[in-house]
């Protein structure tokens, strides 16, 4: 009754500004979110390349002035957000919130810290939002099917380290006695550096600025270097083996699903953004989404 009663409450203003500011079906809606992606991209490029050197100080002067446009133009965002939505609290410590208010507060920041100033690239995170607006969202699913891949294979991936952890020790430590002992190498001058080495040779990176003269380390860097294929390959088929197995199992519930159609209705109070086309209240918290659009009671 309670929240009821706060729905009623909504002014006809709040409602369509909500509806702007937060969904993207609307045309309006769109707009809003593609001009705000093209402030945060701008306002991302204008940090990054006000870090390069050899800027006038005019530049400079312009680089500060446009980030304190686009700083004001996010800190009115933020307020609007919290002020349409039911519970502005919840949103706040949201996932979207917490990155909304990192974003502006560095350069507020700045006025006593100078340092934090750099970290106003975190703007880049609202890009995320990206996935809504152009109906993306399966994306942000398939992240979760890789990231539920690796969870799983977590043992047996900890397994194959554990084994390239000694084995780099090992050879590592025979390249200090050939080289840096019998061979007089400078370059392998101590056990840690030489288990660089062979963590730079094993994994097929080749820095190049360590390497064997005598014709036994030679011999062995060869080893090594074909042994870093299969040190490649073996992860890689850990990996692909669970995801291969998650598929199966994904496709089974996907057909339940394949028949919802859904939307970008956000709902007020609890945030939920994931709604099929005939939903009149949200699947969460069941607050009206568009109480214009709520099933009339038959008398």
């Amino acid at each position: 009754m309670s929240e009821e009663k706060n729905i009623k409450k909504l002014t006809p203003f709040r409602e369509r500004l909500f509806e702007i500011i937060f969904e993207a079906d609307t045309p309006k809606g769109k707009a809003f979110d593609v001009i705000l992606m093209i402030l945060i991209v701008a306002s991302v490029l204008v940090v990054i390349i006000e870090t390069v050197e050899g800027w006038s100080p005019a530049a400079i002067q312009v680089f500060h002035v446009l980030e304190w446009i686009f700083t004001i133009a996010f800190t009115i965002e933020y307020i609007l957000r919290l002020y349409v939505v039911y519970k502005p609290i919840k949103y706040a410590t949201s996932f979207f919130g917490l990155i909304d208010l990192f974003s502006i507060l560095p350069t507020y920041l700045s006025f006593f810290l100078p340092v934090t100033a750099a970290f106003m690239s975190v703007r880049a995170f609202r890009l995320l939002r990206v996935f809504r607006i152009f109906k993306l969202a399966n994306f942000l699913k398939e992240s979760r099917f890789i990231v539920d891949s690796l969870k799983n294979s977590r043992q047996k991936i900890a397994v194959f380290l554990t084994f390239v952890i000694l084995m780099v020790i090992i050879v590592g430590s025979i390249m200090y006695v050939v080289e840096g002992g019998y061979g007089q190498n400078e370059q392998f001058s101590s056990i840690p550096t030489s288990i660089y080495w062979a963590i730079v040779t094993l994994t097929t990176v080749g820095y190049g600025d360590i390497s064997p003269v005598t014709a036994m380390g030679q011999f062995l860097s060869s080893i090594v270097m074909i042994m870093g294929y299969a040190v490649i390959a073996v992860p890689t088929g850990i990996v692909s083996a669970e995801m291969a197995f998650n598929g199966k199992k994904k496709k089974g519930k996907k057909k339940d699903k394949e028949h919802i159609k859904l939307n970008t209705q956000v709902c007020q109070s609890c945030g939920e953004d994931e709604h099929s086309d005939d939903s009149f209240y949200c699947r969460i918290c069941g607050t009206s989404l568009h109480k214009d659009n709520e099933p009339k009671k038959e008398d």
